[in-house]
């Protein structure tokens, strides 16, 4: 039997075990296969290893989407994660490159899957609070968001999530340098229910300019005085 002469619930299941390289390659032979890639039900999961990944056409994003992960796991993460103030002319013209990358994706996941479950992010240096603000009203059935090592979040987010989270059942924020403890309490006292973890982001040093540092310097030079 030649593989076209499946069933379409055959097909689906086939390509379910293929990554998403290999269902565009599959997908290319011939015009029966092509409809089963174009298949919403084909693409309820999504995970990315980097960035670069997201501007391929190997994929479909559509309502039938419910869990995504973008896990980025390089140097360039480093790169990224250096505060801003603090980058040389090449970090930043690398950081450039990519830095609305991840940001524009959300969005068209914000107009494109309202029914998404769970989002995870880790090592996105360039995912803002606004991003996933929008995703929060725009997604609302969503029960798990984990972010780490996103350093552009800050407690904005946190006061989204009491805002839009209303089927939020698990927040993980986790190495979030600028997360803050009056934000995280703010968060277990508005939504007690939400699995809320936050390793090491209300311990860490969040990012402050020089100026605000040395203000922050003299102030404790002063209270000690007193």
């Amino acid at each position: 039997m030649h593989i076209t002469q499946l069933n379409r619930e055959c097909l689906l299941h086939l390509f379910s075990f293929l990554d998403k390289n290999s269902r565009k390659s599959l997908a290319k032979t011939c015009h029966k296969l092509l409809e089963v890639f174009q298949d919403p039900l084909l693409w309820s999961l999504l995970h990315f290893h980097s960035p670069a990944e997201l501007k391929k056409d190997n994929f479909l994003l559509g309502p039938a989407l419910k869990y995504l992960s973008i896990c980025w796991y390089s140097e360039r993460v480093k790169v990224c994660n250096i505060e801003d103030w603090m980058k040389n002319n090449f970090q930043k013209d690398f950081c450039n490159r990519h830095e609305n990358t991840v940001n524009d994706f959300l969005l068209e996941v914000c107009n494109r899957c309202p029914n998404l479950l769970s989002l995870t992010l880790s090592g996105c240096g360039h995912v803002t609070d606004d991003c996933i603000l929008l995703l929060l009203k725009n997604c609302p059935n969503l029960k798990t968001l984990k972010l780490e090592n996103c350093v552009r979040i800050t407690d904005q987010t946190l006061e989204a999530v009491t805002l839009y989270g209303g089927s939020l059942q698990t927040l993980h924020v986790d190495f979030c340098r600028n997360i803050t403890q009056t934000g995280l309490e703010r968060v277990r006292e508005k939504c007690p229910l939400v699995m809320l973890r936050a390793e090491r982001s209300a311990n860490m040093i969040p990012d402050n300019k020089p100026e605000k540092k040395l203000m922050l310097e003299k102030a404790s030079r002063q209270w000690v005085q007193l």
